[in-house]
C-alpha cells in the first residue's frame, strides 16, 4: 500500500470540489499517471445505497450519531472493495471526502464527541490516512447558495446556516493541527474554475 498515494478533497456545500477533484483526474490521466476517482459516502454498491438514505430529505429526524454510524459503514465498504485493491497496485486515488466529513460535520457540526469519531473511523479506514487533504474553502454564504441553486436541496445540504458554520470552524481547526496534511485553498466565488485548479495543483506539488 505505501506505493499508492491517498489524495482527499473536502469543503463546505457548493465550495466546487466535485468540479475541482474532475479537473485533477483529467489532468493526471494526461499525464500518464494512474489514478482512480471516487467518493464518500457512494463508491460501491452498498456505500451507493446508504448515501441514498443519509441524504434523502425525508429522514430529517436522523440523529448526528446514526449518521456518523452509517458514513462509518459506507466508508468501510469503500476501503475494503475498492481503495485497498488500488494503492496496493500502486495507483493514485483521489477521494471525494473522507474521515474528516465525519469529524467536521457530524464531530464540530452534529455535536458528536471527537474521540469516538476517531476510534471508530481508525477501524473503518483500517488506519489509511491521507497523503494530503485538499480543503476549498469558499466563503459560507456563497457556497450554500450555490448548492441550493443546483436543484433540490439534499438533507445536509438543507441544515441551518449555523450547522455549516460549526463545520467550517471544525474544517480549519483539523487544518491547524495538521498543517502537513491539510492544506487550506481559499477560494473567492470570482475565482475562475483554471484558476482554482492551478491553486490545487500548487498545493499538491511536493506529492505528485
Amino acid at each position: 500500500m505505501k506505493r499508492g498515494r491517498l489524495i482527499t478533497f473536502e469543503g463546505n456545500e457548493g465550495s466546487g470540489k466535485t468540479t475541482q477533484i474532475r479537473l485533477l483526474h483529467r489532468y493526471l490521466k494526461q499525464k500518464g499517471r494512474s489514478v482512480f476517482w471516487t467518493r464518500e459516502p457512494g463508491g460501491t454498491r452498498i456505500g451507493d445505497a446508504l448515501r441514498r438514505v443519509l441524504l434523502d430529505p425525508s429522514h430529517g429526524r436522523m440523529s448526528a450519531v446514526a449518521e456518523t454510524l452509517l458514513y462509518m459503514a459506507a466508508r468501510a465498504q469503500l476501503v475494503e472493495e475498492a481503495i485497498i485493491p488500488r494503492l496496493k497496485k500502486g495507483q493514485i486515488v483521489l477521494c471525494d471526502r473522507w474521515l474528516d466529513a465525519t469529524v467536521a460535520y457530524q464531530g464540530y457540526g452534529g455535536g458528536v464527541d471527537l474521540g469516538w469519531i476517531r476510534s471508530l473511523g481508525k477501524a473503518a479506514t483500517r488506519g489509511i490516512c491521507p497523503l494530503r487533504t485538499v480543503y476549498l474553502d469558499l466563503p459560507l454564504g456563497a457556497g450554500l447558495a450555490r448548492a441550493r441553486r443546483r436543484g433540490a436541496s439534499d438533507r445536509m445540504e438543507r441544515k441551518a446556516r449555523a450547522f455549516h458554520a460549526r463545520v467550517r470552524n471544525g474544517y480549519l481547526k483539523i487544518a491547524r493541527k495538521e498543517p502537513l496534511r491539510f492544506r487550506v485553498v481559499r477560494v473567492s466565488p470570482q475565482d475562475p474554475i483554471a484558476s482554482v485548479h492551478q491553486k490545487i495543483l500548487k498545493s499538491l506539488r511536493d506529492v505528485l
